[in-house]
C-alpha cells in the first residue's frame, strides 16, 4: 500500500504544479496552456529582455525546479512525470515561449534522458533562428569513475546562471557562469530509507534496519555502499571527508544543506551542528538551508554540496530573488553564548540522616527505576512513550542523592521541598512539573505546621489547580487522591491499595480529560491503565513493602 497522499494518479503531477503556482509568495509564477502533457511553468513578468534560463525534470524533486522560478534564478522549468524527464515537445514550447533575441541557456542534470530531450529540443529550436546553449551538470561525486549524476548542487547552478542573465548578461556570459559554477560544485547523498511512491513500490528491504546508504540517487537508485551506523556525526564525517577531497583543503566554500523530504528539522540541526564541527568549518564562509532544495519525495535521508567560492559566486549567490524554493546565504560563524549568571530557585538544607526515612526513599526510588519500560510500555499506547523514562530519571537522581548522604532526611519539610526543586530541574516533561509542584507544596504546608499526610494533600490540591485534572480524568489523580485520602484515615498499607484500586480503575475510563491521553481516541484507551496513575500505585506499595518491614 502507498504511503502517499494523492488524488488521481494521472493528475499528481499537474495538481502539484497547480499547487506550487497557488503557493508561490510572489505571485509571478504561470503556465503555458497548450495541452495537457505540455507541464511548463514560466515567469508571469517575463519580457524577453534579457537571456532565458530554463532547467527541468523528473517531478518529485520539490522545490526543484518549479519552485526556483522567479527573478534572480529561472525563467522557466518543464516537468516531467514523476522521475521522468520531460519529453521533448514539452522543452521545445519552453523555449520558443521564453527566448527573445539575447537567447536561451538550458542547465540539464546528467541523466540519460534529460541530456537527449533537453539536447534534441534546442537543436530543434536552432531550426527556428533561437539562439540556445546547454550546460550540464553533474556535481554527484557518489560513484567515482561512473557518470556524475546531477542532483542538489545544480541549484546553485541556477542561481548562478539566473543571476548572470538578470544583470543583462550575454548568453555566452551567462554560459560561462553557469560552466563555471558547474565544474566547482561537488555533492553527496546519505538515505536510511528510499521514498514512497504513489504506486506503493518501495524498494524497502535494500536498507535494513541499523543501515544507512551513501550515494544513493535521487530517484531511489542504489547508491555506492551501506554503512552499519546511523550516528549523524560520523555520517558527516565521512561525507566530508569525500566532498573535501574533491574540493580542495585550501578554498573558500559555500555549503548547501539538502533535506532529501523525509528528513525531521530536529535532524538537519543535528546535520548542521555536526558540520560546524567538522573538517570543512574552517573553509566554510556561507551555508544554504537546511531545507529541501532538491528532493526525493520523501526520502528519509540528506544531501551536502560544497562550491568553491569566488566573489563572483558570492555576489550570484546573495543576488535578489523572487523565487518559492531558494533560500538565502547565512554566514556561517561559530555559535556566539550569551553570558547570564544562573538563577537557582535552591533550597538550602542541610543533609541529615533517618534510617527509615532512607529505606523509604530507597525503596520509592528503585520501584520507579525497575519500572520505567513497562510504564514506556503503557504510555506509547496511550500518550508520548516517555511516563517511565520521565519518573525513573527523577527516581535516579533522587537515589544518586541518597547515596551521597546529600538528603535533609530527619526533616520532613526540608526534604520534601528538596526534592521538589530537584524534581523540576531532572525530570522533564509533563509528571516532572506536576511532581515538583506536588513535593514543593506538600513542603511548604509542613513547614507551616500541618501533618504529613494532610501536607500531602495540600501538594495533591495544588496539582489539581495548576494541571486541571479531577478523579475520573484518567490522571494519575485517579490513583494519587483515594490513596492519599487513606493515608490520612486508616495509613499506608490502605493507601497503596487505595492506589492500585485508583490506577486498574483507569483502564474502564474511556475518555480522558486531561494529559496525552485526552487526544487518544476511546476505544484505543480501554483496557489500558493511566501510565502516570501506575507509577503512584507502584510508588505506594513499595512504600507499604517498608512499612511492613519496619513493623516487624
Amino acid at each position: 500500500m502507498s504511503g502517499f497522499f494523492f488524488d488521481q494518479r494521472e493528475q499528481l503531477v499537474d495538481d502539484a504544479i497547480e499547487g506550487v503556482i497557488l503557493s508561490s509568495p510572489h505571485r509571478n509564477l504561470t503556465r503555458l496552456d497548450i495541452e495537457p502533457g505540455i507541464r511548463v511553468v514560466m515567469r508571469n513578468d517575463w519580457n524577453k529582455s534579457r537571456v532565458a534560463v530554463i532547467s527541468g525534470g523528473g517531478a518529485g524533486h520539490e522545490p526543484a525546479d518549479v519552485g526556483f522560478v522567479g527573478r534572480g534564478m529561472l525563467t522557466a522549468a518543464v516537468c516531467g512525470d514523476l522521475f521522468a524527464s520531460p519529453g521533448v515537445d514539452a522543452i521545445l514550447n519552453a523555449i520558443v515561449a521564453v527566448t527573445g533575441d539575447r537567447g536561451c541557456l538550458l542547465i540539464v542534470k546528467n541523466y540519460t534522458g534529460d541530456r537527449l530531450n533537453f539536447g534534441l529540443a534546442a537543436e530543434k529550436a536552432k531550426r527556428y533562428g533561437l539562439k540556445v546553449e546547454m550546460v550540464v551538470v553533474g556535481d554527484d561525486i557518489a560513484l567515482p569513475g561512473n557518470q556524475p549524476r546531477g542532483i542538489a548542487g545544480t541549484s546553485l547552478v541556477h542561481k548562478i546562471a539566473g543571476y548572470a542573465a538578470e544583470q543583462g548578461r550575454s548568453l555566452g556570459e551567462v554560459k560561462e557562469a553557469a560552466r563555471q559554477a558547474s565544474e566547482n560544485v561537488f555533492s553527496l547523498g546519505v538515505a536510511l530509507r528510499s521514498c514512497s511512491l504513489p504506486d506503493g513500490v518501495e524498494d524497502e528491504w535494500r536498507i535494513l534496519p541499523g543501515q544507512v546508504e551513501i550515494g544513493l540517487g535521487l530517484h531511489g537508485e542504489p547508491g555506492a555502499r551501506t554503512l552499519n551506523t546511523r550516528n549523524s556525526r560520523a555520517l558527516v564525517d565521512l561525507m566530508v571527508e569525500q566532498l573535501w577531497q574533491h574540493a580542495g583543503g585550501d578554498v573558500r566554500l559555500a555549503l548547501l544543506v539538502n533535506n532529501l523530504g523525509g528528513t525531521s528539522e530536529m535532524e538537519m540541526a543535528l546535520i548542521v551542528k555536526a558540520l560546524a564541527h567538522s573538517r570543512l568549518r574552517d573553509q566554510v564562509e556561507f551555508m544554504i538551508g537546511p531545507a529541501p532544495l532538491m528532493s526525493a519525495l520523501d526520502m528519509k535521508g540528506f544531501s551536502l554540496s560544497v562550491l568553491r567560492l569566488s566573489d563572483a559566486f558570492i555576489d550570484a549567490l546573495q543576488g535578489p530573488c523572487e523565487t518559492l524554493g531558494w533560500r538565502p546565504l547565512v554566514p556561517f560563524t561559530p555559535v556566539k553564548m550569551q553570558p547570564q549568571r544562573p538563577t537557582h530557585d535552591r533550597v538550602d538544607a542541610l543533609p541529615s540522616h533517618n534510617e527509615a526515612v532512607a529505606m523509604r526513599v530507597a525503596a520509592l526510588t528503585l520501584s520507579l527505576i525497575e519500572i520505567e519500560a513497562d510504564l514506556n510500555a503503557l504510555d506509547a499506547r496511550v500518550g508520548d512513550g516517555n511516563t517511565g523514562t520521565a519518573f525513573a530519571q527523577g527516581a535516579r537522581d533522587i537515589a544518586r542523592l541518597l547515596g551521597l548522604g546529600a538528603l535533609p532526611l530527619n526533616d520532613q519539610a526540608a526534604l520534601l521541598a528538596f526534592i521538589g526543586e530537584r524534581l523540576a530541574t531532572v525530570m522533564g516533561g509533563t509528571s516532572g512539573g506536576l511532581m515538583s509542584i506536588f513535593f514543593t507544596a506538600a513542603g511548604r504546608a509542613r513547614l507551616q505546621g500541618q501533618p504529613l499526610a494532610q501536607a500531602l494533600m495540600v501538594g495533591l490540591q495544588q496539582i489539581k489547580l495548576y494541571g486541571g485534572a479531577e478523579p475520573g480524568d484518567r490522571t494519575l489523580i485517579d490513583a494519587l487522591q483515594p490513596a492519599l485520602e487513606a493515608l490520612t484515615e486508616e495509613g499506608v498499607i490502605a493507601a497503596a491499595a487505595a492506589a492500585c484500586q485508583g490506577a486498574e480503575d483507569t483502564a474502564a475510563m474511556s475518555k480522558a480529560n486531561a494529559g496525552r491521553s485526552a487526544y487518544i481516541a476511546s476505544e484505543r484507551l480501554l483496557g489500558v491503565k493511566d501510565p502516570g496513575a501506575a507509577a503512584v500505585a507502584t510508588a505506594f506499595s513499595a512504600l507499604a513493602e517498608v512499612e511492613q518491614k519496619i513493623a516487624r
